[in-house]
């Protein structure tokens, strides 16, 4: 935190001036809050649709500026119930960035990280995965249901099957049952061939498997969730309380996986952890992307007391970073003790990093060249 961000009374007065966005060529977009204070927040939005996510954020600004940041929840309320049309993966992605922005100014105002205006801290130090690691002390990874090729077909048959198996089995071999493997579907098998895949990955123990299925039909989901005794992980494609309600009551999934640029931001993640508690089921947030992802969702791990493992917990984002995260120690990260989201954006780094975005993606069946889910 910079001089010009030195915290403020309580009874201080303190206004958004500006809302700015930037995309990146990788496609993640940032939003940055300024205030008169000189006090700034930066949050994330979703990548896909970036170019929407950053204009759609800037139209907030005809609310947003000149009013006190610090009401975080009241902000949240204004922006999502101001809108006729309500929800939806772009729409809430920019309330997901802003509401980042805001926790982000509110933390730095008080001098404190985000969790402790949250309640927290529920925990000392908060578990990752992502590449196994002797010096990390990483022992939780993620794999896809890979083979020589991707699961097209909409009933695979037995080769496909027993490929995919022998390459598990191999994995779990290395291994052994000290790390922890979850098995990542990716939405992108069709539901017959991923009920042979979970029957037979079965004997090998994975940790979870995530998104079986795609969630747009969330009976599919939970008729397969009945049939396994593995946990099964959804989340990065449902958004606000309402999506993961169906989730809970139907038994779809017994993980979260929220992303906290998609979602909703920090202020939804800590209600759906809510949520998840009384159905006894732990969040994994979701996190594909940049600094303020991860960082906001360490926020959120260090605030519930559900709270399983971090998705790609084990970057540091020096390349964004005027100080990069501290590393990652037998298997975990420390709690983020800096004021606001923990971090601090070096913006001449990142406006280099500025550009058009990644194109649109399509996959084709090689067979007959239809299209098929990626």
């Amino acid at each position: 935190m910079s001089s010009t961000e030195a915290p403020i009374g309580p009874n201080d007065a303190i206004k958004v001036t500006q809302i700015e966005t930037f995309v990146l060529k990788n496609s993640w977009v940032f939003v940055k809050i300024s205030t008169d204070t000189g006090i700034t927040g930066w949050g994330e939005m979703l990548k896909d649709d970036a170019r929407a996510c950053a204009a759609g954020a800037l139209e907030v600004a005809d609310y947003l500026v000149g009013k006190d940041p610090r009401p975080v929840i009241h902000h949240w309320q204004a922006i999502h119930r101001g809108a006729f049309y309500r929800g939806g993966p772009i729409k809430t992605a920019i309330s997901s960035g802003i509401d980042q922005a805001l926790w982000d100014i509110a933390g730095k105002c008080y001098g404190v990280p985000v969790y402790k205006l949250l309640g927290g801290p529920t925990r000392e130090r908060i578990r990752v995965y992502g590449e196994v690691s002797e010096k990390t002390g990483v022992n939780a990874i993620k794999v896809g249901p890979g083979t020589s090729r991707s699961p097209f077909k909409y009933i695979e048959g037995q080769k496909f099957v027993d490929e995919i198996v022998e390459r598990f089995k191999a994995l779990r071999e290395q291994h052994g049952s000290s790390v922890d493997i979850a098995v990542d579907f990716h939405g992108a098998v069709q539901p017959a061939t991923a009920l042979l895949l979970i029957k037979a990955l079965e004997p090998y123990h994975p940790w979870f498997y995530e998104e079986i299925v795609q969630a747009l039909n969330v009976d599919v989901m939970a008729e397969l969730a009945a049939k396994t005794h593995i946990p099964i992980a959804t989340g990065e494609r449902i958004f606000t309380k309402w999506g993961f309600k169906e989730i809970l009551e139907k038994r779809a999934a017994h993980i979260l996986q929220p992303d906290v640029c998609y979602a909703g931001g920090i202020t939804e993640l800590k209600i759906i952890a809510g949520m998840a508690e009384a159905y006894y089921a732990p969040l994994a947030p979701h996190n594909p992307q940049g600094p303020c992802s991860l960082a906001a969702s360490l926020q959120v791990a260090a605030s519930i007391p559900n709270f399983l493992i971090q998705e790609r917990g084990d970057n540091e984002y020096a390349d964004l970073l005027a100080k990069p995260l501290a590393g990652v120690a037998n298997g975990h990260r420390p709690l983020p003790t800096d004021p606001g989201l923990g971090i601090t954006i070096d913006e001449d780094k990142l406006i280099a990093q500025v550009g058009e975005p990644s194109p649109y993606r399509v996959r084709l069946d090689p067979d007959d060249g239809s299209v098929v889910d990626w």
